[in-house]
């Protein structure tokens, strides 16, 4: 072999380096398409449901834990029953925005948040909004009623699910948790463990919920 045939690049490494050159230049040329400098990505920390103005900025403060769905997924139809036994269904309540909240007479955390869900319902409940605290407690209707009164927060209906049923179809992974959902019966976001939810954080994440429900009624007059 003479000095000039050791130096020759082999056929199939020179159409290799061709092939990269070409995707190269393909990949340049649609950058621009791709990602046109008038239109930048919207930041991660950023999310929203299909409605409205929930986002994750909103999570903060003593609702920082609280974690935003960016695709709002269906909630399963909860089954439970009110303080007198009367079976009711989590679709009783579709049309109206609600914060659903697990908890239990053993729950210290939940003892410590009841206060907080009462004062919530006292100011925002009403025929857009509701907590609807459900307690997964197999001791039942009388030693929920009575849980209540102790933790002062009457301002709560009672309802409960012994079978604690709830527990499972919310994913829950512990007490308490509570989870806010769309006037179409989509999760919101939820947030595990307790909060502040009389907090101004909570008041104007429930008051962007409620919005979102007034703004797409307008739309469609």
């Amino acid at each position: 072999m003479t000095g000039a045939d050791s130096s020759r690049i082999p056929w199939w490494r020179a159409a290799a380096i061709v092939v990269a050159l070409g995707l190269i230049a393909v990949a340049y040329a649609m950058y621009p398409i791709l990602n046109p400098p008038g239109n930048p990505a919207p930041p991660a920390t950023a999310t929203s449901g299909p409605n409205g103005p929930i986002t994750r900025a909103m999570a903060t403060g003593p609702l920082a834990a609280f974690v935003v769905k960016p695709q709002r997924p269906p909630v399963a139809d909860l089954a439970f029953a009110d303080g007198d036994g009367k079976p009711l269904k989590l679709s009783d309540w579709r049309g109206k925005v609600t914060l659903v909240n697990l908890w239990a007479t053993w729950c210290a955390p939940c003892r410590k948040e009841m206060p907080a869900l009462a004062a919530l319902q006292s100011k925002l409940g009403g025929p857009d909004f509701e907590v609807l605290a459900i307690s997964i407690d197999r001791k039942g209707a009388v030693a929920s009623a009575a849980f209540l009164d102790e933790a002062k927060a009457t301002a709560l209906k009672l309802y409960v699910d012994p079978s604690s049923k709830a527990l499972g179809a919310l994913q829950a992974i512990g007490l308490p948790a509570s989870v806010l959902i769309d006037r179409d019966g989509r999760e919101i976001g939820r947030l595990l463990g307790p909060a502040e939810w009389n907090a101004p954080e909570a008041e104007q994440l429930i008051r962007a919920a409620i919005a979102e429900g007034a703004e797409k009624s307008k739309n469609a007059l």
